[in-house]
């Protein structure tokens, strides 16, 4: 229980400079600290999970000012896995993570028509 306690003050501390306001919870059943960041207009910025050692994990979205979904990112014990997902008003890219390092890219505007493709 002191780890934990520990782990959300170096939290608390290392992201006040980033974002004003900031939900923690910690769920007892998988033992991750479920997050949500805010933006200062009060729409949710980011969500995720922590593990108790202070690790990313599981999936996190981003989302810009207005409320919007800009990223979706996994992570398994802090490094990055599987695909994640980028918006840009029409255009999605989709950035493939194998053992933390790029695997693949791959960009598509107006969600049918792929316009570039990365290995």
């Amino acid at each position: 229980m002191k780890k934990i306690i520990i782990l959300l003050i170096m939290l608390s501390v290392s992201f006040s400079y980033a974002q004003k306001e900031r939900s923690l919870n910690l769920n007892k059943e998988t033992n991750l600290i479920e997050v949500v960041y805010y933006h200062d207009n009060g729409e949710v910025s980011q969500t995720g999970y922590y593990t108790a050692e202070g690790k990313l994990h599981g999936e996190w979205f981003s989302y810009c000012n207005e409320g919007n979904k800009i990223v979706s990112a996994k992570y398994d014990n802090g490094i990055k896995v599987g695909k994640w997902f980028y918006w840009s008003g029409d255009n999605l890219k989709e950035v493939d993570y194998s053992n933390n390092a790029i695997a693949s890219v791959n960009e598509w505007k107006n969600s049918n028509t792929s316009v570039a493709s990365n290995r």
